[in-house]
């Protein structure tokens, strides 16, 4: 009983001795006043906009969620083909495969017959908030971005210039560590107030996306080479969706993980990842760089039918 108590205190009188040491700094450069005030007004803003987002677009993602979960998973795609195609799109290995997932997800509502038009899902995307020293300490250190995808446009280059863009702002956002500190909370919070923020938070979302770096070098277990490695992010609350995606060994592995109430088949989903991929892949391959960037969007490209037939040909090629 007496441990927990100190542990309160200790941080009570670690968070005094850094403001008391914060307040004599500023005593000694009022200039830092301003910095103090720009990063306060910043935290304001995201608080707002945390507080008053409106609950996610209701979708066949979304519903009550059940006990049976579906799980599938794609072929590995080469990640030095990914960093080849991000390199001539101009954006990072993130942007692109959260593009894709984007477009997998849009090609999915299509084939169901749903309207996309408008229609654009949250996915909270895990982000790493450990410094470089704690990397050898145990325990979670995540704040949770709450990510716009696009599933309106048909144009794959619009979805990825969206995306990046989106996730730039969130990169730049305090709102990693605004949701770190409230899920903090609430695991010290009684049950029903925990129940209401993650009640608060899965209203406001659809998936949840991961992108985990694994080892570069192939590993062993008992003498036997790991060939594939698979993982499926944990659900909260009635949030349907969770999309994994891990590098390894040069490769990079989705993996999707379903509610049955919601989506019944994931593996139809999964299989689009591979292909959303291909059609940026093929932009990058037939489009001369300054067709690619954002303010040529309006021009006439290559855009996603040209661009699928395109690489459904290359796999029948392949399989023939």
């Amino acid at each position: 009983m007496i441990d927990p108590l100190a542990d309160v205190a200790q941080a009570s009188l670690n968070l005094g001795g850094n403001l008391w040491g914060q307040y004599l700094e500023l005593r000694r450069d009022p200039a830092g006043l301003l910095d103090y005030a720009s990063v306060a007004r910043a935290v304001a803003e995201d608080i707002g906009r945390l507080a008053l987002m409106p609950d996610d677009t209701p979708t066949r993602f979304k519903g009550k969620a059940g006990t049976v979960k579906r799980v599938a998973w794609s072929e590995p795609l080469p990640l030095a083909e990914i960093k080849a195609v991000g390199r001539a799109l101009a954006c990072s290995v993130n942007d692109l495969l959260l593009a894709s997932v984007a477009g997998a997800m849009r090609s999915y509502l299509v084939n169901q017959g749903d309207a996309v038009e408008g229609v654009e899902i949250r996915a909270m995307v895990p982000v790493n908030l450990r410094q470089p020293g704690d990397r050898e300490e145990l325990g979670n250190r995540f704040g949770l971005v709450a990510l716009e995808l696009p599933l309106a446009s048909d144009n794959p280059l619009a979805r990825l210039h969206a995306t990046r863009a989106r996730m730039a702002a969130l990169k730049s956002s305090y709102q990693a560590m605004l949701t770190f500190a409230l899920l903090g909370a609430a695991g010290m919070a009684p049950r029903f107030v925990e129940d209401q923020i993650l009640k608060l938070l899965t209203s406001k979302t659809t998936a949840v996306m991961t992108n985990v770096p694994g080892s570069p070098q192939a590993r062993f277990l008992a003498g036997c080479r790991i060939e594939q490695q698979l993982a499926w992010v944990p659900q909260a609350g009635d949030i349907g969706i969770g999309v994994s995606i891990l590098s390894y060994h040069g490769s990079v592995q989705f993996g999707l993980i379903s509610d049955r109430n919601m989506v019944d088949d994931p593996q139809l989903i999964a299989d689009q990842f591979g292909r959303e991929f291909e059609k940026l892949l093929w932009l990058a391959l037939l489009e001369t760089p300054d067709r690619l960037a954002p303010d040529r969007l309006a021009d006439p490209l290559l855009v996603a039918h040209d661009v699928l037939t395109l690489s459904s040909m290359n796999r029948g090629h392949e399989s023939a």
